[in-house]
């Protein structure tokens, strides 16, 4: 039978993720919110938000404001909606946001006045540093800029500014800043056109 030494176990362990060290690392974090908070937010999410069972935007709005979020007029939020921190959330006037999308917001999601975040959209603002074995946490805010549509299922991540008037095409993974009247499509999303200032 063969049998390892330490030292040959050490010298196979891959180098990567260290799980363990990422519990200490999290325990240290503060999410933006005191514990009772979060979790009467969960519930609320749970009971009002992620049921597909249709109620007044209004509502919803109200629970978003109760809870944090800066909330402008005007907008529309659909059945499944999945927001992790609405205290990091920002909704200009007459933004719309259609089921099943989810804003994973540690850091803050400012979505600027008349934009459309269609169905089963993803907007990420954290991610996690694969190169440490801390696994630590990258925030970095998100930004989608007036007059902008990220259509569905494109998935929007950490540190993406989409300039005003700019679309992401459906299923497009955008990774990098969109400037101002641009369209992007694709896996890593890479400009389909720009469009004139008309």
């Amino acid at each position: 039978m063969l049998k390892f030494t330490e030292e040959d176990n050490i010298a196979k362990k891959p180098k990567g993720v260290d799980l363990i060290q990422l519990e200490g690392y999290q325990a240290n974090f503060f999410r933006g919110a005191p514990l009772w908070k979060e979790v009467a937010w969960v519930i609320c999410k749970n009971v009002f938000f992620l049921p597909r069972f249709p109620l007044p935007s209004r509502f919803r709005v109200l629970l978003l404001r109760l809870f944090g979020a800066t909330v402008g007029e005007g907008t529309v939020l659909r059945g499944g909606i999945n927001i992790t921190h609405p205290w990091r959330l920002v909704l200009g006037d007459h933004v719309w946001i259609g089921e099943d999308v989810l804003i994973h917001n540690l850091s803050d999601v400012i979505i600027e006045s008349n934009c459309c975040i269609s169905q089963k959209a993803f907007l990420c603002a954290a991610s996690h540093n694969f190169l440490l074995a801390s696994f630590d946490l990258i925030l970095k805010p998100i930004r989608v800029s007036s007059h902008s549509w990220i259509a569905a299922q494109v998935f929007v991540g950490p540190g993406v500014t989409i300039g005003s008037g700019s679309m992401a095409r459906a299923g497009s993974v955008v990774l990098e800043s969109v400037p101002a009247r641009t369209i992007v499509q694709g896996n890593p999303a890479i400009v389909h056109r720009t469009l004139d200032g008309s």
